[in-house]
């Protein structure tokens, strides 16, 4: 039950939040202030549920550190659709032709935020902690990745083959940034950097959302292959690849950390204190 009332309290936040995101969409600064107060409540009203469902403070998501975390995951994730932007362009199919509309990035700055913080403190700290709990982390890493793949064909311009790729590089990617840490703060930096970059900074589709134009002024035509079509560069081979790399990078780190949990065929797993929270 503990499961259900904690994916019920954050999962209210998050469509109250997108609600209100979708309201103030047209106002830069409402949207930015509208996003930030939703990651800021999705933190608070996860911290309240954890206390209340499992009596304990939620250390996954405690103050310190959380700068550190946020910051260089930000920088990662920018670092990483950077890295796959520079090959789509090197490729002739990406090409920069101005400046865009700064004030778009400006709101989707805080779109970004609540989606980043409402979508981790779910699928992460909700999802994949308590599923661990039965499954190792192995089999819970599949299994919430692939709901989270599954999750985007929500959304307008969805295809099969860019949920699937959703589920192998970021569902991997971002749990295994969970693994590594035992923290919530660098995946949710990994994801808001990751998002800026596709959204804010470079101007492409974000999972197939129909995105506005962000900073830059750009035009992406190619093979679906790399540039991942109307579903934008998330789909493109270079990305799973990439995303494929990083989760490798992070699980193997989490394994020198003994942060792995492993399967066991009966019984509920027992994680260690310090690896549930």
């Amino acid at each position: 039950m503990r499961l259900l009332w904690q994916f019920l309290a954050v999962a209210a936040v998050w469509i109250v939040g997108n609600l209100g995101m979708a309201a103030v969409k047209d106002s830069p600064w409402l949207a930015l202030v509208a996003g930030l107060s939703t990651a800021v409540v999705a933190v608070a009203v996860y911290r309240w549920v954890v206390r209340r469902t499992e009596h304990r403070n939620p250390d996954e998501v405690s103050a310190k550190g959380a700068g550190a975390g946020v910051g260089w995951g930000t920088l990662l994730g920018v670092a990483l659709f950077g890295a796959v932007i520079a090959t789509i362009a090197l490729l002739g199919d990406y090409t920069i032709n101005g400046l865009g509309t700064p004030e778009n990035a400006v709101a989707l700055l805080g779109i970004m935020a609540g989606a980043a913080v409402t979508e981790e403190l779910l699928f992460r700290g909700v999802l994949f902690r308590n599923v661990e709990r039965w499954t190792g982390t192995w089999i819970a890493l599949v299994l919430t990745g692939a709901l989270f793949g599954l999750i985007h064909l929500l959304n307008a311009n969805a295809t099969l083959v860019g949920a699937v790729a959703i589920a192998i590089s970021a569902g991997g990617m971002l749990t295994a940034a969970y693994v590594a840490t035992r923290k919530l703060w660098l995946p949710i930096g990994l994801h808001f950097g990751w998002n800026i970059a596709v959204s804010a900074i470079f101007s492409t589709e974000v999972s197939g959302t129909k995105t506005r134009q962000g900073l830059l002024d750009t035009t992406i035509s190619g093979p679906t292959l790399v540039t991942g079509g109307a579903f934008g560069p998330e789909a493109s081979v270079f990305t799973v690849v990439l995303g494929v790399v990083a989760t490798g990078v992070l699980m193997w780190l989490a394994h020198r950390r003994g942060r792995v949990v492993p399967v066991r065929r009966s019984t509920r797993v027992d994680v260690p204190a310090e690896l549930a929270a």
